[in-house]
């Protein structure tokens, strides 16, 4: 349900942190010495107060290591970067709002060139996927294919005006990476994002370098899709998912294939994950910032500060359907077309529109049940799941913690600072985070 932008590493590099600022009025920030030392949860939680109350964070504050859990324990020596004390970006990286919104407005875009294919889906909808330009002629036909799912509301300038005024303008293996950016609930507004977000080009670039072959999977509506039927996207449809890893082993049949989602995305992929169970023709999946528990999320969602972002969000949805709203003359017996036009927050929108989609009865019915934690127990692939215990968008709460513990094919991580999707680390993003994914599954 929720969702956002996208990671810079979440493992701290033990080289001296650089801002990743182009902008010379806010290249001046005190950027001092982090201390990665343990400490108690209650320590980084009065950090983070204070920065909230504008005192400022201490130069030696303690940070509490990583939480891991599951039975996959055993491959954390394949993780160079887990034997280093946390280190979260210095000032930046003590507010879980400011490392959120700091990583989405400033991450840097790295030029890539797309070769679009436009897939029609059995129910006569369509999706996109984004193809690196020249790799059909470099690479040859059993290289690394990395599919990145991306349902992910961008940076729409016209959209930030509330975020601003709180901020301020200012293996040579034969195998397929899917990854599935689909961060529905993303920490900015504009549900036009794909292959332009800059946490899905910094992956991909990391994965070409590894010489993966990488086609990005914009989901209907994203990121300039087309949008044939009135239907789009939900947190719990994982039929175009399905349709689009059927259609890379057509093209790649010699190839591995694995998985990486994040947020609203990485939800649709733990449930494909524990739908498909023994059958899942992945090889491994990576998930990050998932809300996994949706009602959860939703409550925090309309607390305190996150109603910025709730009402951000919910006007970019607003655009969406309003450029397609054609689709829907005629059924306004079915759906509450007034409710999701005027809608004010994310939840009106998916009570008037999303869930009469897909068949559930109320808005809570349509979040309970599209919750991936209910999934993991019929998880079969390997997964690994990676979340940030300051994340505002996906709560440390609703973790299944005992479900993963439980499931000999999971692991999961948690850093004590990152927000949704920030972590913060390095002067580019996500750093070492593929590096990492591409030596778990090798192993």
């Amino acid at each position: 349900m929720m969702a956002a932008t996208a990671p810079l590493s979440p493992l701290a590099r033990s080289s001296p942190l650089r801002p990743p600022l182009s902008s010379t009025s806010r290249s001046h920030l005190p950027f001092m010495a982090v201390s990665g030392a343990a400490s108690s949860s209650s320590a980084s939680a009065e950090a983070e107060q204070d920065i909230s109350r504008g005192r400022g964070v201490p130069k030696e504050a303690p940070v509490p290591q990583l939480e891991v859990i599951g039975s996959k324990r055993a491959l954390l020596s394949q993780f160079a970067s887990l034997k280093m004390s946390y280190r979260p970006f210095p000032v930046i990286g003590w507010n879980r709002h400011v490392e959120t919104i700091f990583a989405a407005f400033f991450r840097s875009l790295p030029r890539v060139q797309f070769r679009r294919e436009c897939l029609r889906t059995r129910d006569d909808g369509a999706v996109a996927l984004d193809w690196v330009s020249g790799d059909e002629r470099l690479l040859s036909p059993d290289s690394p294919v990395l599919v990145l799912l991306a349902i992910s509301r961008g940076k729409k300038c016209e959209d930030l005006e509330a975020l601003n005024s709180h901020f301020g303008s200012g293996l040579k293996v034969k195998k397929t990476l899917l990854m599935i950016s689909c961060s529905s609930r993303s920490i900015l507004p504009g549900l036009t994002g794909g292959s332009q977000d800059t946490y899905v080009r910094h992956m991909l670039v990391r994965a070409r370098k590894k010489g993966w072959r990488v086609v990005v999977f914009n989901s209907r509506g994203c990121a300039n899709s087309p949008v044939t039927t009135p239907q789009f996207y939900s947190a719990s449809f994982t039929e175009d998912l399905c349709e689009v890893v059927k259609h890379v082993l057509k093209c790649y049949p010699k190839c591995k294939i694995y998985a990486v989602g994040w947020s609203l995305g990485a939800n649709i992929l733990v449930r494909y994950l524990g739908q498909e169970s023994y059958g899942c023709p992945l090889a491994g999946a990576v998930s990050l910032c998932n809300p996994f528990n949706l009602p959860i999320a939703d409550e925090d969602f309309r607390k305190g500060f996150n109603k910025i972002y709730d009402n951000a969000l919910a006007r970019s949805l607003k655009k969406i359907f309003k450029r397609h709203e054609l689709l829907f003359v005629g059924l306004h017996d079915e759906y509450n077309i007034p409710m999701a036009a005027n809608a004010r927050t994310v939840r009106e929108f998916d009570e008037g529109l999303t869930r009469v989609s897909f068949g559930f009865k109320s808005v809570d019915d349509y979040y309970f049940n599209s919750s991936s934690s209910n999934s993991i127990v019929h998880v079969q692939t390997p997964l690994l799941c990676i979340q940030a215990a300051n994340d505002p968008i996906a709560p440390s709460r609703g973790i299944p913690r005992e479900e993963i513990k439980e499931n000999p094919n999971c692991l999961l991580i948690v850093t004590p600072k990152g927000g949704h999707l920030g972590w913060v680390a390095g002067e580019e993003a996500p750093l070492e985070l593929h590096g990492q994914i591409q030596l778990l599954w090798n192993s």
